[in-house]
């Protein structure tokens, strides 16, 4: 069971995508991330400079992604995130979020698992939680709709 509504969104400003090309996984990619701003009713901050999202664009067509950043909460304690995902839907979809265009979320799938890791006492609630979010992926930045799994 999920929250019903978002514990907290992120919504995260990225890098140019960096392209490695088919390696033995699959198409390689590495898209960082700038920065970005985290709102919710369980937590405000924002998306600091540094970390990054590792793609594989499967066989298949769907991305297989990996991320890991850092939050600052509004109160100054860090937050390392641990997101595991998969974005996937039907071909032409996909070409228009490659191309940069506004595309409705409905049209594609895009979900992650996420994990958190703090020292910050006021914070420590997130060390005992698996989060789902729900994505979207927009022309520079990605908005992530996380829900706490009760």
């Amino acid at each position: 069971m999920l929250s019903a509504l978002p514990i907290f969104t992120v919504q995260a400003e990225l890098d140019a995508i960096l392209r490695f090309g088919p390696t033995p996984y699959g198409d390689r990619r590495v898209i960082g991330i700038r920065g970005g701003t985290v709102d919710g009713p369980r937590l405000k901050g924002r998306v600091l400079p540094g970390g990054a999202d590792w793609q594989i664009v499967r066989a298949d067509g769907a991305a297989d992604i990996q991320a890991r950043y850092t939050i600052e909460s509004e109160n100054g304690g860090h937050i390392l995130v641990t997101s595991d995902g998969l974005r996937h839907g039907p071909p032409a979809v996909m070409d228009r979020l490659a191309r940069g265009e506004h595309v409705d979320p409905a049209l594609y799938y895009f979900r992650t698992v996420m994990r958190f890791e703090t020292a910050e006492p006021s914070l420590a609630w997130l060390n005992t939680i698996l989060a789902l979010a729900r994505g979207r992926r927009e022309p520079r930045a990605v908005r992530l709709d996380v829900y706490e799994v009760q």
